[in-house]
């Protein structure tokens, strides 16, 4: 249940067109639903100001499906992550048009926000391989209503191809940086631009990179000050981030 939801629900209460203990029941699942196997954090959203989302590693199908499920009737939507593309058929079966699957990204969002938080983003790959991740952030980004410019593909291998995006960098609230290898374009562009910098490091690389460790350690080693640094994969918390930088410049 989003915060809109609940003054909704207590202005209803007041006007005598809910019960008071009908409202009660809709409040009873805060501040978790537990379903044996999880427990819903339906109150994250009042809390944090961000649902919680489904992270469907490891989670059967109907086990998606039923917390997705909740998660709409109790929110009105739900943020499915790191989806397999037989997962996603399982959910379409069950969800028809209520879904919408981004098979780049590996993400299902059902229902939608009613939220709109307005700014501009720009998502920037080290390269091709990175932009699973990168769609991760960028998706999330757009489904609150922010816009997003995606720069793909700027390894610190060609660094002339960074230069024709610089002003778009500029024009930009927050910049998400997505780089595996060595990890090293969030410190080019950071030194470029006075943008806030998120760097996502991926496990993509050669041996020794170990699987997105190298890149993460050259992230928190970087001389460019002032860069914030998620975990290996981790677009959706990039995305998260930056939208509670929007969230904090609007004053909320």
């Amino acid at each position: 249940m989003d915060r809109k939801r609940v003054k909704d629900l207590l202005e209803a209460v007041e006007k005598g067109s809910i019960a008071p203990e009908d409202a009660f029941e809709r409040l009873r699942k805060l501040p978790y639903e537990e379903l044996g196997y999880a427990k819903l954090d339906h109150h994250r959203n009042i809390r944090r100001g961000f649902p919680e989302a489904v992270f469907c590693i490891g989670k059967s199908d109907n086990q998606i499906l039923e917390i997705a499920e909740r998660f709409v009737k109790a929110q009105g939507y739900a943020i499915l992550t790191k989806v397999t593309p037989r997962q996603a058929a399982a959910v379409r079966k069950k969800l028809g048009r209520r879904m919408r699957y981004y098979p780049d990204a590996r993400m299902i969002l059902v229902g939608k926000t009613s939220e709109r938080m307005g700014g501009m983003i720009s998502v920037v790959t080290a390269g091709t391989s990175d932009i699973p991740i990168a769609e991760e952030a960028a998706v999330l980004c757009e489904s609150y209503g922010v816009d997003v410019v995606r720069i793909y593909d700027i390894g610190v291998a060609g660094m002339h191809r960074l230069a024709p995006f610089l002003e778009k960098i500029d024009s930009s609230d927050i910049v998400i940086v997505v780089a595996g290898m060595e990890g090293a374009l969030p410190s080019v562009v950071a030194s470029m631009t006075d943008r806030p910098v998120i760097a996502v490091p991926t496990s993509i690389g050669y041996g020794a990179s170990f699987r997105g460790v190298t890149a993460l350690l050259g992230m928190l080693c970087s001389c460019s000050p002032g860069i914030a640094i998620v975990n290996i994969d981790n677009g959706f918390g990039a995305g998260v981030f930056a939208l509670s930088i929007l969230k904090s410049k609007r004053g909320e």
